[in-house]
């Protein structure tokens, strides 16, 4: 499939979300972790509108014919639908924001949580073998490295599979907001932390927040793992980092 083809059946399922007036908005894609769309991550989308972006929560399931559950019986468990094939839902975003008045599409902020930020990480690491990686035909590596103006990487996951620690990123990536949490029983931290000194040693920009009593998912009320613990302080922060990053990078 190219990338305006899975980009219309991708935007079909994602929500919009947008500042008052015409546009066109710089625009901050949001892609949510293993589990799939999550109430929580809308309020980032919040926070992008009144930074004065647009905000896409990209649905990476339904598209694909995958339900919830099928997502915590197989995504969260690495059987399906690895970072790089759903990286795809990246370049075909970029493809579809060029048909959108509202949006201008030469500034996207990317923010990825867990399986989401993986995402993100390989849709660079993968570099010019992305129409391979991705199964997308079209996809085009020069499109996000001159388009994407900062990433937001919160909780990522990079261990097995990921290919950032051991590719990096190439030249011409953008600059990386990133937030770890110290007891995180999903993705941990070490391996998060080895694909940032990756980027750092290459020469990226990359911010790094350190919350050292957080688990993963520390920031969805609702996350589905009994380990999670809610932080709505935390949660706080967070929204105010992206928005700080987002600022950054009007």
């Amino acid at each position: 499939m190219d990338s305006a083809a899975w980009g219309e059946k991708v935007a079909k399922h994602s929500r919009v979300f947008k500042p008052a007036g015409p546009g066109p908005f710089p625009v901050a894609l949001i892609l949510h972790g293993c589990g799939g769309k999550t109430p929580f991550l809308e309020e980032y989308a919040r926070v992008a509108v009144q930074s004065g972006w647009a905000a896409v929560v990209v649905d990476s399931l339904k598209p694909r014919g995958m339900s919830t559950l099928d997502a915590k019986l197989f995504v969260c468990t690495g059987v399906a639908l690895h970072g790089l094939k759903r990286a795809a839902d990246i370049f075909a975003m970029l493809t579809w924001l060029e048909t959108q008045a509202w949006a201008d599409a030469s500034r996207v902020f990317l923010a990825g949580w867990s399986h989401g930020g993986w995402t993100i990480m390989d849709s660079y690491a993968v570099g010019r073998s992305a129409a391979r990686g991705t199964t997308l035909v079209d996809a085009d590596p020069a499109k996000l490295r001159a388009r994407v103006k900062g990433t937001l990487l919160v909780y990522p996951y990079a261990g097995y599979g990921s290919l950032t620690a051991s590719r990096g990123w190439g030249e011409g990536a953008p600059p990386v907001w990133s937030v770890l949490a110290g007891k995180d029983q999903v993705v941990g931290w070490k391996a998060p932390a080895k694909a940032l000194d990756r980027l750092i040693a290459d020469g990226l920009s990359v911010d790094r927040v350190f919350h050292a009593d957080a688990t993963h998912a520390f920031d969805d009320n609702r996350a589905n793992d009994p380990r999670a613990r809610y932080r709505p302080d935390l949660f706080q922060a967070v929204q105010g980092y992206f928005a700080g990053a987002l600022n950054r990078c009007l």
